[in-house]
């Protein structure tokens, strides 16, 4: 399995946003220059491993987080994801995303047993 590049950047253009960060408030946090981070961001360059855990840690977020896509085990990371967006949902929109969400899996895979 390839590492995706592409995916890691906009993994960590999601978190940065959702921290209210620009990319020179990220970069100055991860000890990086502004410039770096927006070719990490857009896979201009491929991010090496002690700049990665730079830029997790300055985001709070584990490295898995940033490089779910590339990794074969990675169920912990969307069901952490599926717990992060539920955590903010009312109980009724709960049950109508668990609804959506079962018949949404049994139509995908009716459909891919085609």
């Amino acid at each position: 399995m390839e590492i995706d590049y592409i995916a890691i950047g906009e993994r960590i253009r999601e978190a940065r946003t959702r921290a209210n960060l620009t990319q020179a408030a990220l970069a100055e946090k991860a000890g990086i220059e502004p410039s770096n981070l927006s070719h990490i961001e857009r896979a201009a360059t491929k991010v090496s491993l002690p700049t990665l855990m730079n830029i997790a840690n300055a985001l709070e977020v584990t490295l898995d987080e940033l490089v779910c896509g590339s990794l074969i085990k990675n169920s912990h990371i969307s069901v952490k994801m599926l717990e992060d967006v539920l955590s903010k949902c009312t109980p009724q929109e709960q049950m109508i995303l668990a609804e959506f969400l079962k018949n949404s899996i049994e139509s995908f895979r009716k459909f891919k047993s085609k």
